[in-house]
C-alpha cells in the first residue's frame, strides 16, 4: 500500500507519520504546499492513500483537485470542520481533526481497508506480514564469523575475509591482514551462507569473495589464476570446469 501525506507544518506531518507507523503503514512521500502537490500528482502514479491537511501554506487543498484528477483515497486532516461537506464530495474516506486521536486514525484506516477489492485486501495483509516478520522469504547471508584464538573469542566480519580455503580436513578463513582461522564449518556449508552475488566457489578448495580479486591470470589447461592481496601459500586456480561460470559471475 502506498501512502502521502499533504501537511503544510512539518512537525505535524513527522507527527502524523510516527502514529501511522504504529498501524504498520509506511508514508512514502512528504509534501507541503497545493503548488508542491500539483506538481508531484501531475509527474508520479497516485499512490493508494492520501493523508491531505485542508489549509495548506498557499491555498485550500480543494485546488489540488481542481488541476489533477486524483485517482487516491484520501483522508482529510483539519483543525477546522467547517469544510467537511465539501471534503465528503470528493472521494474522502474520513474527516479528522486535529490533534489526531490515535484511535480515530485507526478506525479511519480501517475504513480504507474495507473498501478495498478481495484481491488488494489480500496484498495488503500479505504485506503486513512481510513487514511483521522482516520478510522471511529474503534469505539472510552470514555477517560475521566467530573464531576461538586459546581462550579468547575474535568476532571476524565478513568484510574482513579475502577467502575461504580447506586444508587437511579443516576450513579456514584468510583475511585481508595475512591470518588463517579456523572454523567449525565446511566449504559445502559455506556456499548456502555466503551470499552468491558477492562470493565464489572456484574449486574443491577455495571460495573467494569478488572484492578480493586483484589479478585474473589465463593459466594451463584452459583454466584461471586468481592474484589475491595477501594469500600465498598455494596457487588460487579456477578449475576448468568452472571457468565459463565463473567468467559469468563477474560480469
Amino acid at each position: 500500500m502506498t501512502t502521502i501525506i499533504i501537511e503544510d507544518e512539518k512537525p505535524a506531518a513527522r507527527l502524523l507519520q510516527r502514529k501511522l507507523e504504529k498501524l504498520k503503514i509506511e508514508v512514502g512521500v512528504m509534501l507541503h504546499s497545493v503548488e508542491e502537490a500539483i506538481d508531484w500528482f501531475s509527474k508520479n502514479e497516485h499512490p493508494d492513500l492520501i493523508f491531505l491537511d485542508i489549509q495548506l501554506s498557499d491555498g485550500l487543498s480543494f485546488e489540488i483537485f481542481e488541476k489533477v484528477e486524483i485517482k487516491s483515497a484520501v483522508i482529510f486532516t483539519t483543525a477546522y470542520d467547517e469544510f467537511a461537506l465539501r471534503a465528503f464530495k470528493l472521494n474522502s474516506i474520513d474527516y479528522l481533526l486535529k490533534p489526531i486521536d490515535e484511535d480515530d486514525l485507526e478506525q479511519a484506516v480501517s475504513k480504507f481497508k474495507e473498501r478495498l477489492p478481495k484481491k488488494e485486501k489480500l496484498q495488503l495483509h500479505f504485506e503486513e506480514i512481510k513487514k511483521m516478520l522482516g520478510n522471511p522469504f529474503e534469505k539472510e547471508f552470514k555477517k560475521r564469523f566467530t573464531v576461538k584464538i586459546g581462550q579468547y573469542l575474535k568476532v571476524i566480519s565478513i568484510e574482513e575475509i579475502e577467502c575461504f580455503f580447506s586444508e587437511n580436513k579443516g576450513t579456514y578463513i584468510h583475511t585481508f591482514d595475512n591470518r588463517n582461522y579456523l572454523i567449525e564449518s565446511t566449504l559445502e556449508v559455506l556456499e548456502q551462507e555466503l551470499d552468491t552475488k558477492e562470493f565464489y566457489r572456484i574449486n574443491r578448495k577455495f571460495i573467494i569473495p569478488m572484492k578480493a580479486i586483484k589479478e585474473i591470470v589465463v593459466y594451463s589447461n584452459s583454466r584461471l589464476k586468481i592474484i589475491l592481496p595477501s594469500y600465498g601459500e598455494d596457487e588460487v586456480i579456477v578449475s576448468r570446469e568452472k571457468v565459463a561460470d565463473f567468467k559469468v559471475w563477474i560480469g
